[in-house]
C-alpha cells in the first residue's frame, strides 16, 4: 500500500435526509401550483355564476312587465238596437253585429265615463279618449255578448284592456317626453290614464291572459299572449317522448348488449356519434323535403315539428343511454348468466333497471334541448301568425301552432317595444318548462337510483 493511497481524502459523508414534516422548496411549488389551479376553477365558476345572474337579472327586469296589465273598468251600455235588431236574441243574428259596432260602444262608454268624472284635461282630444282603449277590447266584449246574449238590453261592467303605450306608461316604459314625441299617444292621453287611475277606475293587475291567449297583431301589443305557443310545445314534447324515447332505448340496448361487432355496428355508431354534431337547421331542411314535400303533411304542424325534433333528439338519448348501459359493472351480467339467465333476462332483469337512471336523465336532457329549438322550426313553418287554439289529440297534431322558442323570435322582429317585453316575459316561460324538467330528471335518478 503505497502512501498516496494511505493519504486519500475519505469519501463525503451521507447528505442527511429531509424531514416528512418541514416542507422542501419542491413540495412547496407543488403546493403553490395546486392551489393557484383551484384559484383559476374558482374563479371560473364564480365569473359563470356572475355572468348567470346577470342574464336571469336582465331577462327578469325585461320580461316580469309582461304578466301584469293594466286594465280600465267602465260600465257599457249593450244598446239592443244595434246588437240584435230583429230582438229575437238568435246567435246567429247576433254574430253579425262586427267588433267595428262594439268599438263605438265602448268609445261612447269612454267618453260618457270621463264626462261623469269630470275629468278635464287641457289638449285632450276625441281621439286620445277613444283610442285609450286597446283595439282588442271590442273583440273580447263581442265574445263575452256572444256567450251571453241576455247581456243585450243592459249597462254591463266591463274590464277591458288600455292600450299598449298607456300600459307602458305605467312599467317605465312610455314617459311623458317620450309621448309628446309618438304619434301612436299624447301626453293628455297619459294625464287622463292618471285621472282615471285616481278615481280607482284604472289599475295594473296580474295578468294571466299572457299564460291563456293566442298571438296577438302588431297594433295590439298588449292583448298578445303564448298560449298557443306552449300548446304547440308541449304538443311537439308528446311526439318526441312517443316516438324518441322508446326508438332510442330500444337502438342503444341493441348496440350495446346484442349486437356484433363488425364494421355495419362501427359504421353505425360513426353515424349516430356524427348526427349529434350536426346543426340543427339541416333538421329542419330534412323536415321539409321528407315530412311536407315529400309526405305532405301540413305545415307549421305539430306533428311536423315533432318528427323533426325527434330526429335531432334520437342521437342525444342514444348516446346518453349506451353510456349509461356502459356504466354497469360486467359483474352484474356476469352474475346473472352464472345463475342460468338468459341474455334477455339479464339484460332487461338486471342491466337495464340499474342503467335506468341514467337512461331517464339522458332523456330528459334530450327534451330540454329539442324545446329551446328554433332554427328546425322557422324553416317547416312554425313562424307563421296563428290565432286559433289547436283542437285535442291527435286531431290537433295536425292543426297550424306556434312553440316558445319561435315565438320568441317572432316578438323581437317586431318595432313595438312592447312585444319585446313579450319576448322576454315567454323566455321567463321556456325556463320555468326547462327547470321542471331538470328537476323531473333529478327526482327520476334519485328515485331509480340502486348501489351495486
Amino acid at each position: 500500500m503505497t502512501d498516496a493511497t494511505l493519504s486519500a481524502a475519505p469519501a463525503a459523508a451521507p447528505k442527511p435526509r429531509a424531514s416528512l414534516l418541514i416542507a422542501d422548496e419542491r413540495t412547496r411549488k407543488r403546493n403553490a401550483a395546486e392551489s393557484r389551479f383551484r384559484a383559476y376553477g374558482l374563479s371560473a365558476i364564480g365569473i359563470a355564476l356572475i355572468a348567470l345572474v346577470v342574464l336571469l337579472s336582465s331577462v327578469l327586469t325585461d320580461g316580469i312587465g309582461a304578466f301584469r296589465q293594466t286594465y280600465l273598468t267602465l260600465p257599457v251600455a249593450l244598446d239592443s238596437a244595434r246588437l240584435d235588431k230583429n230582438g229575437n236574441r238568435d246567435p246567429e243574428d247576433i254574430k253579425k253585429a262586427t267588433t267595428l259596432t262594439y268599438g263605438k260602444l265602448l268609445d261612447q262608454a269612454v267618453q260618457n265615463t270621463v264626462a261623469q268624472q269630470g275629468i278635464a284635461i287641457a289638449g285632450l282630444t276625441e281621439k286620445d279618449v277613444s283610442d285609450l282603449v286597446s283595439k282588442e277590447a271590442s273583440a273580447q266584449l263581442r265574445n263575452r255578448v256572444i256567450a251571453n246574449p241576455e247581456l243585450i238590453g243592459q249597462t254591463v261592467d266591463a274590464r277591458v284592456l288600455v292600450n299598449g303605450r298607456v300600459d307602458g306608461y305605467y312599467k317605465g316604459r312610455v314617459s311623458m317626453d317620450s309621448a309628446a314625441r309618438d304619434s301612436n299617444t299624447s301626453p293628455a292621453q297619459l294625464q287622463l290614464a292618471d285621472a282615471l287611475k285616481d278615481k280607482g277606475l284604472l289599475a295594473t293587475q296580474w295578468n294571466w291572459s299572457f299564460l291563456t291567449n293566442p298571438d296577438a297583431s302588431d297594433q295590439r301589443p298588449e292583448a298578445a299572449g303564448v298560449g298557443v305557443a306552449i300548446l304547440g310545445s308541449l304538443y311537439m314534447m308528446l311526439v318526441v317522448l312517443v316516438l324518441a324515447v322508446p326508438i332510442g332505448v330500444a337502438a342503444s340496448i341493441y348496440l350495446e348488449e346484442f349486437a356484433p361487432k363488425n364494421r355495419l355496428t362501427d359504421i353505425i355508431e360513426v353515424n349516430i356519434s356524427n348526427l349529434a354534431a350536426v346543426p340543427s337547421i339541416v333538421f329542419g331542411i330534412l323536415g321539409l323535403a321528407a315530412f311536407i314535400n315529400f309526405a305532405g303533411l301540413p305545415q307549421s304542424a305539430p306533428i311536423v315539428g315533432g318528427l323533426v325534433l325527434t330526429l335531432m333528439t334520437l342521437p342525444t338519448i342514444i348516446i346518453a343511454t349506451r353510456a349509461a348501459l356502459k356504466a354497469v359493472p360486467p359483474s352484474i351480467r356476469d352474475a346473472a348468466l352464472g345463475v342460468g339467465a338468459s341474455k334477455m333476462q339479464s339484460v332487461f332483469h338486471h342491466v337495464l333497471p340499474l342503467a335506468m337512471p341514467g337512461i331517464l336523465t339522458g332523456t330528459i336532457i334530450g327534451l330540454a334541448q329539442a324545446l329551446g329549438e328554433t332554427a328546425p322550426l322557422l324553416l317547416i313553418g312554425m313562424v307563421a301568425f296563428v290565432k286559433n287554439f289547436p283542437a285535442a289529440p291527435p286531431e290537433g297534431l295536425f292543426d297550424p301552432a306556434s312553440a316558445l322558442p319561435v315565438q320568441v323570435y317572432n316578438w323581437t322582429q317586431r318595432a313595438d317595444p312592447a312585444f319585446f317585453e313579450r319576448a322576454s316575459g315567454a323566455i321567463i316561460v321556456l325556463l320555468v318548462f326547462l327547470l321542471c324538467m331538470n328537476i323531473l330528471a333529478i327526482f327520476l335518478r334519485r328515485k331509480f337510483e340502486r348501489r351495486w
